[in-house]
């Protein structure tokens, strides 16, 4: 199920998923959806040129694009294009996430469509941040507040064009499709299921519990592997 199937979460549920780290969120949605273990995050790595920047959440808005050939279409064909795809990634739940998967294969990121324009628009759009396996460039200049995850950072815009958007597309490992919510930081990003998306902070307090015992006795100046033992027999699973 996706978001654009489903009613908006309350914004309450997405600022608790967002007090967590993506890591966190993963280690609770092994707890939420076990099934999952092996699927629905990132997988290969990602810049993050903003490490900084505390998580975000939100809905995808999806969209593929090339850069290593000029644009099939005119001038006027190619702007009426571009402002479809802008009233679309405009439309839908709010707070929303660009994903982005560059179809140039092994010449992904060889023209950026992230630079000081399109993360200024995006952000006046309701984007949080951008996801995508293609390039992005001008990162002094980026819009205030606007995280990046990307497969390279470069120069050149050189063709970059919009080839679809709204369909799934597929980032470093990760299927998203139009509506699902993601969440995102310096580590990577994953998609959480919005029919358990309420449950995930209750499974990462149980997660951040289950270390505490551990991470007393490892930073402790009393450490002893007999502690260890201890604490180890106090949690079913540790990471």
């Amino acid at each position: 199920m996706s978001a654009s199937a489903a009613e908006p979460l309350p914004r309450s549920v997405l600022e608790a998923l967002g007090r967590y780290d993506t890591p966190t969120i993963c280690n609770a949605l092994e707890l939420v959806v076990p099934e999952r273990r092996l699927t629905g995050y990132t997988v290969r790595p990602l810049v993050c040129p903003f490490p900084d920047l505390p998580p975000i959440v939100g809905y995808a808005r999806t969209a593929t694009i090339r850069s290593t050939t000029p644009p099939p279409r005119t001038k006027q064909e190619e702007r009426e294009f571009r402002m479809a795809y802008y009233t679309y990634v405009g439309s839908g739940p709010a707070p929303r996430i660009s994903v982005i998967q560059d179809l140039d294969g092994a010449e992904a990121g060889y023209g950026s469509f992230w630079g000081e324009v399109h993360s200024a628009v995006h952000k006046a759009l309701g984007c949080q941040g951008v996801i995508t396996d293609g390039s992005v460039r001008d990162i002094p200049q980026f819009a205030e507040g606007f995280q990046a995850l990307a497969g390279m950072i470069g120069p050149s815009h050189a063709h970059v064009h919009l080839t679809g958007f709204s369909e799934e597309v597929r980032i470093a490992g990760m299927s998203v499709r139009s509506g699902d919510l993601v969440h995102a930081d310096r580590h990577g990003a994953v998609v959480i299921p919005v029919e358990v998306a309420a449950k995930v902070p209750e499974a990462a307090e149980l997660c951040n519990r289950r270390e505490a015992p551990i991470l007393a006795v490892a930073r402790s100046p009393d450490f002893t592997i007999e502690k260890l033992r201890a604490a180890l027999a106090s949690g079913d699973e540790i990471h």
